[in-house]
């Protein structure tokens, strides 16, 4: 069993009840780590209180990752208050597989017709709010001398794409480039950096038909949030102290298939 006992868990993008986010909070803290979760709206305080129920130390915190001037803020008082960060798990953005929509052909223009300013927005949302984050937390995870840092990526980009996601693919393949750079740089002092790429996730928002996306997997179901926050947990942990720059598939075996 992995412990978090005297660690520092900081995790973004945890303010949905059913996300992957918050999923992993739970189960970091219940393994004894003390929680910081980062979200855009005052929800974070509720999901801080239900793991205050469970007896976990958790704490929510309100912060647009894409400001930067914010972020320096959030994360020195985080550090401020506990002393340092042990293990960062950069979730937020717009999680495509759990939002049917991104899959309406009519509501998502393909590449050559998509704006700017919507291009760069799903940019900002995925790749400068990690960006961000890291960079920060980086910092105190190097005066410490050690670190372990997990990306929330997709299989969307790295493995796979889908019409009309360019600039979601676009970001969440960037992703895993900063993480293998990181690894490559900060591995001397105990840091490691790695990925998780989610296939299609129960997040408690897909419709029917994105239901049935999932069923056609090797297993047949779509992953629950608890699934991925599994992954990252062993990333996270002190156990995986020799993998590092790595990328995880959680998918239930879709991506090997020829014919779905």
């Amino acid at each position: 069993m992995f412990s978090f006992e005297n660690q520092v868990c900081l995790i973004t993008g945890a303010g949905s009840p059913t996300g992957i986010g918050f999923a992993t909070a739970k189960d970091l803290g219940l393994l004894g780590g003390k929680i910081y979760m980062i979200a855009t709206s005052d929800r974070i305080f509720e999901r801080a209180n239900e793991l205050k129920e469970l007896g976990i130390d958790a704490k929510g915190v309100i912060c647009d990752l894409r400001d930067a001037s914010q972020v320096t803020k959030t994360i020195a008082e985080i550090e401020k208050e506990s002393g340092k960060i042990d293990v960062l798990v950069n979730n937020a953005g717009i999680n495509s597989t759990s939002n049917h929509t991104v899959y309406d052909k009519k509501s998502q223009p393909n590449f050559a017709e998509l704006e700017d300013d919507e291009w760069y927005r799903v940019l900002d949302i995925n790749m400068k709010t990690n960006y961000n984050v890291s960079k920060n937390v980086l910092k105190i995870m190097k005066k410490n001398k050690y670190g372990r840092i997990v990306h929330i990526s997709s299989v969307i980009g790295p493995i796979v794409t889908q019409r009309g996601l360019a600039a979601y693919a676009t970001a969440k393949s960037a992703i895993l480039g900063m993480s293998k750079t990181i690894a490559l740089e900060e591995g001397i002092n105990n840091i490691t950096s790695n990925a998780v790429l989610p296939g299609w996730i129960n997040t408690g928002i897909l419709d029917e038909a994105s239901l049935k996306y999932g069923e056609h997997t090797p297993i047949g179901r779509p992953a629950r949030a608890e699934e991925v926050a599994s992954a990252v947990v062993f990333f996270a942990s002190k156990e995986a102290s020799y993998v590092t720059g790595q990328e995880l598939i959680v998918d239930g075996g879709n991506v090997i298939q020829e014919c779905k």
